[in-house]
């Protein structure tokens, strides 16, 4: 029978979670890497035993750690990040020389056919690559001299790249998002970078339509329809079905349009998932009542999913990279919170049930189904 490895990385260190096919009973293994905050953590498609987790304090900077064995045993590797092919050198956006920080390393993207390659998005925003299994790093710099980038802002949680999708079947092709620039795309390998923004808009920035400067949550594919991409913007829920060369918001009848995390059924690429919650000022669910919302139709339609979840004085938030899905014949959807719950469901959102509780806050979710 199959297996489920759920990674979870949160402020106090990360936790591999593991059940069979049936998803009834967990083991709970952990905290890694105790005390320190795990802002990602995920296993390489082409071998499940490789790990990689992102591994921070402000005390002691940054590591990259590496698992061959599934989580059993970690290692530190390269911690050597190389701009521009030299160590510690680099340009700001815009050409000019000024204290780029690399504070971060918010979100890891194994390749899909190779467990030695893997992305790192950082912040200050940037987009790395190892070829070695994460032992050195070296930055893809066709992003951060794109014309716009002078343009870029932080928003509340950094200036972070923090979404990297790679697409299945375009070998050359990635998205990329950023907070606050928006979202881009390259068709070449990364050596040069298109804004994909046009049919965003937001309000409380000079130009409410502009090509770059706005602020994504986070961007979810399905890999059998690459062309279609699902934005969880900081208002709005929007849908591309052209690759991201325009986008058309989706909200439809939700009870609020801002969140965090938004992901696609593994068997069915129009049933998307999306957490609300009440402002970006009061980030916790509307009304206390935890509820995911799903739409069966691409967007527009949404139905609240609540049994098994609070529906009274529940205040916790659902960061951006906290929902991922299993791909087994019933699709698990999985999503952590703020308040160290990971919640599952092993029937596409039907029911729900805490697998593990009292975690420290949770920022990240990823799940692995295993042979």
């Amino acid at each position: 029978m199959s297996g489920v490895r759920v990674l979870v990385g949160t402020r106090k260190g990360g936790f591999v979670l593991s059940a069979d096919g049936k998803r009834e009973r967990w083991e709970v293994s952990g905290p890694h890497f105790a005390g320190w905050e795990i802002y990602h953590m995920k296993g390489s498609p082409a071998d499940p035993n490789r790990l990689y987790a992102s591994q921070s304090t402000g005390w002691f900077g940054q590591l990259i750690q590496r698992s061959d064995d599934g989580g059993k045993s970690w290692e530190p590797v390269g911690n050597k990040f190389a701009y521009d092919g030299v160590p510690g050198t680099h340009k700001w956006y815009d050409g000019t020389p000024h204290p780029w920080e690399f504070k971060r390393v918010w979100h890891m993207e194994p390749s899909l056919t190779d467990p030695d390659t893997v992305y790192a998005g950082v912040e200050d925003a940037a987009l790395f690559r190892s070829t070695d299994g994460a032992k050195t790093w070296h930055e893809l710099p066709g992003l951060r001299e794109h014309g716009t980038g002078s343009s870029w802002q932080p928003g509340a949680g950094g200036l972070c790249l923090h979404t990297i999708i790679l697409d299945p079947q375009h070998p050359g092709r990635m998205y990329i998002a950023i907070s606050a620039a928006g979202a881009f795309r390259t068709d070449d390998g990364a050596k040069t970078w298109k804004p994909i923004n046009h049919g965003l808009h937001s309000q409380h920035i000079p130009d409410p339509d502009a090509e770059v400067g706005h602020c994504v949550h986070h961007i979810a594919m399905h890999g059998a329809r690459p062309e279609v991409l699902y934005m969880q913007k900081h208002w709005d829920v929007m849908r591309s079905d052209n690759a991201g060369d325009s986008w058309q918001e989706v909200s439809g009848n939700l009870p609020t349009d801002f969140g965090f995390a938004i992901d696609v059924h593994a068997h069915e690429p129009e049933t998307i998932y999306v957490v609300p919650i009440k402002s970006d000022s009061e980030h916790f669910p509307p009304d206390g009542k935890l509820r995911v919302y799903r739409s069966r139709t691409g967007g527009n339609e949404w139905e609240a999913l609540t049994k098994g979840l609070p529906q009274r004085d529940c205040y916790v938030n659902v960061l951006r990279d906290a929902m991922a899905m299993d791909a087994l014949d019933s699709c698990g959807v999985y999503f952590g919170t703020t308040g160290g719950q990971v919640y599952a469901s092993p029937d596409a959102g039907e029911n729900w049930a805490p697998i593990v509780r009292d975690l420290p806050a949770v920022l990240s979710v990823e799940v692995q189904t295993l042979p």
